[in-house]
Parts: structure tokens; sequence; C-alpha cells
């Protein structure tokens, strides 16, 4: 098995998120991880935009993710933060309709790079999440995997994870919000 690090996505570990993050044209087509903070942010919603923005928000303490090395490079990142710092996730008209209790922390995208996926980059990285989540105070952690048992599904695809995966680290599932959504909740 691989061994991998983790480490705290700020202003000393940028470089390496930006380098991964361009490396994979942006991911997600030039996302940055920003649609979860869901504001507007008055950027012209380019890709460099986004990317400028990422950072700003990195550098003042507000996007936290858990990075994940091997050796000197940086080859995923699982994405946490309070629902105000990540109002948005997918499947939000079935999330609202059952009138949930907002959790502490929310796991909203994980990311391996190309070559990496399958190796167990996603798994280090929700563990360095958890961890970091803990440092920070812990609380009710939500994240919103899918479940892949059975059917294909691209690695590339799964950027709020796998159900399996989120199991495996002792989520339990709350409720479905789509087809093959779940909630899933971790105390910790």
């Amino acid at each position: 098995m691989t061994e991998y690090e983790t480490r705290a996505l700020d202003a000393d570990t940028w470089p390496d998120f930006a380098r991964l993050a361009e490396a994979n044209n942006g991911v997600w087509g030039g996302c940055w991880c920003m649609w979860y903070h869901g504001e507007d942010d008055g950027s012209d919603g380019s890709p460099a935009a986004k990317r400028e923005a990422k950072e700003c928000r990195v550098r003042e303490g507000r996007a936290h993710a858990a990075l994940v090395f091997h050796g000197p490079d940086c080859v995923g990142w699982c994405q946490f933060g309070s629902p105000d710092e990540l109002p948005r996730i997918h499947n939000q008209r079935a999330y609202r309709s059952t009138d949930p209790m907002l959790p502490d922390w929310r796991i909203t995208c994980m990311f391996s790079g190309k070559g990496h996926r399958g190796a167990g980059v996603a798994s280090a990285a929700l563990e360095g999440a958890i961890r970091q989540i803990r440092s920070l105070g812990g609380g009710r952690i939500e994240g919103y995997p899918e479940d892949i048992e059975g059917r294909k599904a691209s690695p590339a695809f799964l950027f709020n994870g796998a159900l399996s995966t989120f199991e495996r680290l002792g989520f339990e599932r709350a409720r479905k919000i789509g087809k093959h959504k779940w909630v899933v909740t971790l105390t910790v």
C-alpha cells in the first residue's frame, strides 16, 4: 500500500494545491473547488478568477482541505468546512425537504490527481479531513457520497466521494437525497 501524508491547506501548502489543480485543468474544468463556497465573488467566473478567489480564501483562512502528499507531491485532497463556509451542496432541494439540522462540518469535494485514482488517495484525504476537524474542535460531520455498489462509476467524477469510503471510516447513512446520493454522518 502506498504511504501518504496529509497536511492542511493553508498559505504554506497553497503552491502544492495550485500545482495539482493546474496539472488537472483547474479541476472539473476550472472549478478550483469554488462551487461549494456558493458566493458570487464578483469575478467573471473564469478559471483564472476562480483560482484567484480560492487563493484569497485560503490565505484568509476561509477554505479548508486535507491535502494528500506522496513524497513531495500533492496528489489529492478532501475539502471540508462549516455550512457557512460551504453553503452549497448537490441535491439541495431534496436535502432541505427533510428539514435538516445543519452539521458542524461538511465534506463537499474530494479529488485524486491523474495517475493516482484507485490507489487510496480518497481514503487518505478523508482520514486527514477527519483528523483536522477533530483538531478544530470536532462535532457532527456530514458527507454527501454516491453509492456505486453494483454500477460503474468513473473515479474521476466521484467528486463527493464513494459511500463505501465514508462507511469504512465510520460514517453512517442518515438519509437518501438522490437516486444514488446519501447524507452520511460521523461525530468526532
